[in-house]
């Protein structure tokens, strides 16, 4: 028994290595990459041999890069902040309020986020173009939450389903009005749900490519993930790996640093939202 004790800790442990070698090793190699330059970008080294800045320098001096992860930011913020808005009160009317087809009309918000992105990406440039957002960030916003929202109010809907009715019902005793119930009731014990799906609309919205290669036009106001894929050297032949690197570890840190700050929000949010309600 204990031989097999042992193979199985023995396999799990080799499963659990090969797991963060697959997801780290790729970022700890860009890490690598972009602080080496010249000739020693295409040197195969699994540790560091040297320790240059020039490309981290490099990619804030030359372009508008810094402009850019501004530009990301503001994106990013101002879809969750709205997202959020918008989920909680529509979670609030999904989860607590009987009307007919509510769950046909919970299925159909979810099926929204369903779509590939290319198959609606003709006919919401379109729409941008008609109202006059094209080449603007907000033609980013009102594309993410298209995807984002019905995600946002899935979740938050699953999650106010499992929270007791009575504490709902002593506020109604009170008198407290539903915008009151969902700030005050409502809202705390939202928390760890709230924090899973905004982490998770700001990583999509971060990240997003496809949009706002199509909706952006200048340089000032791309988002990095497209500024990135845009770097180039003088001739194909040329082209800056270590700047790229360098670009790819700056927008990934942020992000890396979110996720371990609200791991245990994330994993207590997603739990909570898998359970039936």
């Amino acid at each position: 028994m204990k031989v097999q004790s042992y193979l199985r800790k023995a396999a799990f442990y080799l499963l659990l290595g090969v797991i963060v070698l697959q997801a780290v090793f790729p970022f700890y190699y860009a890490i690598l990459t972009s602080l080496e330059s010249g000739q020693a970008i295409f040197d195969v080294n699994y540790l560091p041999h040297v320790f240059d800045l020039s490309n981290y320098k490099s990619a804030f001096t030359n372009g508008v890069f810094g402009h850019q992860i501004l530009n990301s930011i503001f994106v990013a913020t101002v879809v969750v902040v709205l997202s959020m808005l918008l989920a909680v009160t529509a979670s609030y009317s999904l989860a607590r309020i009987p009307f007919k087809g509510r769950a046909l009309l919970l299925l159909t918000v979810l099926s929204v986020s369903m779509f590939p992105q290319i198959a609606v990406l003709s006919g919401l440039f379109e729409v941008i173009r008609m109202m006059g957002l094209f080449n603007s960030l907000w033609s980013l916003i009102f594309s993410y939450m298209i995807f984002t929202l019905p995600f946002t109010v899935w979740v938050l809907t699953t999650f106010m389903r499992k929270l007791p009715s009575e504490i709902e019902e002593a506020a109604i005793m009170d008198g407290a009005p539903p915008l009151v119930i969902v700030r005050r009731v409502f809202l705390p014990l939202l928390w760890p749900a709230m924090v899973t799906t905004g982490l998770l609309a700001f990583i999509h919205a971060w990240n997003e490519f496809l949009f706002a290669l199509t909706f952006l036009s200048t340089d000032s106001q791309r988002t990095v993930p497209v500024a990135i894929a845009l770097i180039s050297g003088r001739s194909e032949f040329e082209i800056p790996w270590g700047n790229i690197m360098a670009a790819s570890v700056i927008v990934t840190l942020p992000l890396v640093a979110l996720v371990l700050i609200f791991q245990r929000k994330i994993v207590s949010g997603l739990t909570a939202g898998a359970v039936k309600g």
